[in-house]
């Protein structure tokens, strides 16, 4: 998978949860062994993003940690708490 790939999965995930779908935003970063992916969606729904007790987030996480990437980097998603 490339990174676009991703990008598109985690937004085909994330956007039909929150309230204000035009709001989330994905960056990426790389760093030598993962390739991070920031998603920040508005302040209201990060609740609804993250979950109770972070189940949400996890089950997200769980899909996206399981990806290889072209480049043999790891997949990391951090949930920012609000847009940047």
């Amino acid at each position: 998978m490339t990174e676009t790939d991703v990008k598109q999965l985690i937004l085909t995930i994330v956007q039909p949860l929150v309230a204000e779908p035009d709001e989330v935003k994905i960056e990426t970063e790389q760093d030598d062994y993962f390739l991070n992916f920031n998603l920040s969606v508005s302040k209201e729904d990060v609740g609804r993003v993250i979950g109770k007790h972070g189940r949400i987030a996890q089950a997200i996480r769980n899909i996206v940690y399981g990806i290889r990437l072209d480049n043999n980097l790891k997949v990391r998603l951090n949930i920012v708490d609000w847009l940047v």
